[in-house]
């Protein structure tokens, strides 16, 4: 293996509409049993549009999802957010980002409210199995965990990103899991083992695989593949990852044709952000974390077998439509939520795009927890407006310039003014009700609360005292560099339960420092000891 605008009163109008066309029934999807149809949703991690061979890559294979994508109604015009769990927390509750708490992918920030409904909720409520097997990162502790979240089994893990990808520990239910193999492998043979179990039952399984997200790890025969093609390391496996995707997906697909279960099983393939590195891009401006069309147009397909005929459809849409389609198309019951910002797509499967309103997608990138300025973007089928920098807006003709190489704000005032006015008035709504989310301490039903120390906030009067292992910090590190005693981590939690609790300190340190002092205070209450061992 190898490591390599409308006004305000108008956006809350489209929301108002947008709600009530969610539980709009179509003849084209009714049912002639009384088998509800299975749902399997699947998004991988970093894939960008133009890693795929049919979006005109010619260094990657992918044959099962060219393949797949043929046999779909393939959205040319797909939108999501720039990075990973703001796409995960609208892609399950068919709301922005900013809505759920999700503005971030550390410190907690990923977090995503607790009165948020779910799509797994939606289902399981209607009598789905659920299942989620992979890369969550919406929250590791209840009530942010997915086992609270509507999944009857989750498999993965929580945090943004994982550490090694062979024969490692994920997580069960709660509990560790030793796994043997690739970790895309073992997540998918746990879906197969999943459908296997429940294919008499309508099941909702979420597959968010966490690849070709890095660590850029692959087994060695699809690495060298790709080095054999003049391409460098990076590339090299990341484009491997890609093929050892498709190569599990066709066991999926295998898999439901074997059990004669492939035309009554809505099967969803999308990504949930542009490429993490400068690669092919299909000639777009911008990759993760941009919101420029780069870093959010990703491929949507769609494929019921004898229900939905394949096809390319254009008209923009965005991750915030797939609960209020699924609803739509299974024909399930829609139980009272927070507003949604998604509307169905069922106009554009039903080939009826003249019901399909004229819309505005919005991309609001990270505030991390700030108000002050958060850069954005506005898409329209024609257009799309950014706001990079404060105050430095740009506009783009995305039909006559997809590539965005032509800023035509000064020529287009009044388009601008429109698109903008729509901006500012979404991201007053949307961010109304705040961020920070604490953890939960205190549930009967989750005893055990791992505080991680990338979720702490660092306290300290100079840039010296304490810190992680890099500015950001990231999932999975540690902090270091403890050396002033005014200097401390703190990790906002809120108690649930009143009780007496275990508390248990993970650290290293040199025998030296043996016999060191710390304190733990929560409220007016503090615990002192010492590091003995």
């Amino acid at each position: 293996m190898k490591n390599s605008c409308p006004t305000r009163r108008d956006f809350l109008k489209l929301l108002s509409l947008s709600a009530v066309s969610t539980l709009r029934i179509s003849p084209l999807f009714a049912q002639n049993n009384k088998r509800k149809p299975n749902i399997l949703l699947i998004m991988t991690d970093d894939q960008g549009y133009g890693d795929i061979r049919s979006h005109g890559n010619p260094l990657i294979d992918t044959p099962t999802i060219d393949t797949f994508a043929q046999q779909s109604a393939r959205f040319d015009r797909f939108f999501v957010s720039p990075v990973c769990a703001p796409t995960r927390a609208s892609l399950l509750t068919g709301r922005y980002h900013l809505r759920t708490g999700t503005h971030g992918v550390t410190r907690g920030r990923e977090n995503m409210r607790e009165n948020e409904t779910t799509i797994a909720d939606v289902f399981k409520n209607s009598g789905y199995k659920t299942a989620c097997f992979g890369k969550w990162h919406n929250g590791s502790n209840y009530p942010y965990h997915p086992n609270a979240r509507g999944f009857d089994t989750f498999t993965g893990f929580c945090a943004g990103h994982w550490n090694y990808y062979f024969d490692t520990t994920l997580e069960h239910n709660g509990s560790p899991l030793k796994t043997k193999g690739y970790i895309a492998d073992v997540l998918t043979d746990h879906v197969i083992n999943f459908i296997e179990q429940n294919k008499n039952l309508p099941f909702f399984c979420y597959l968010p695989y966490n690849t070709p997200h890095g660590p850029y790890q692959v087994p060695d025969k699809y690495f060298d593949k790709y080095k054999a093609r003049g391409l460098d390391d990076q590339i090299a496996a990341i484009y491997g990852m890609c093929e050892n995707i498709d190569d599990n997906f066709k066991k999926i697909l295998n898999t439901l044709d074997r059990l004669n279960l492939a035309q009554n099983t809505i099967v969803i393939f999308t990504t949930d952000n542009g490429p993490q590195t400068k690669r092919f891009n299909a000639d777009m401006k911008g990759k993760k974390g941009s919101v420029d069309e780069g870093g959010v147009r990703v491929p949507l397909f769609i494929r019921w077998t004898q229900k939905i005929k394949p096809r390319e459809i254009n008209q923009i849409s965005s991750h915030i439509d797939i609960l209020p389609t699924l609803v739509e198309l299974a024909r399930i019951k829609m139980p009272q939520t927070l507003p949604l910002d998604g509307i169905s797509l069922a106009p554009l499967l039903q080939e009826k795009p003249e019901k399909y309103p004229d819309r505005m997608i919005f991309t609001f990138s990270n505030p991390r927890g700030k108000n002050k300025f958060i850069a954005g973007s506005v898409r329209t089928q024609k257009f799309r407006a950014v706001n990079q920098s404060k105050n430095k807006w740009q506009l783009y003709d995305m039909l006559a310039d997809p590539g965005q190489t032509t800023d035509i704000a000064e020529t287009n005032p009044d388009v601008l003014n429109k698109l903008r006015s729509a901006y500012l008035a979404a991201l007053e709504d949307v961010t109304k009700d705040g961020f920070d989310l604490p953890t939960h301490i205190g549930y009967d039903e989750w005893p055990l609360v791992v505080i991680p120390a990338h979720e702490a906030h660092l306290i300290k009067n100079r840039k010296k005292g304490i810190s992680y292992i890099s500015p950001n910090g990231w999932a999975n590190e540690w902090l270091k560099n403890w050396t002033d005693t005014e200097a401390y981590p703190q990790w906002n939690v809120k108690i649930i339960k009143p009780g007496t609790f275990d508390v248990t300190l993970m650290y290293a340190c040199k025998p030296e420092n043996l016999g060191a002092e710390f304190q733990l205070k929560i409220a007016d209450q503090t615990l002192n000891a010492k590091v003995t061992i």
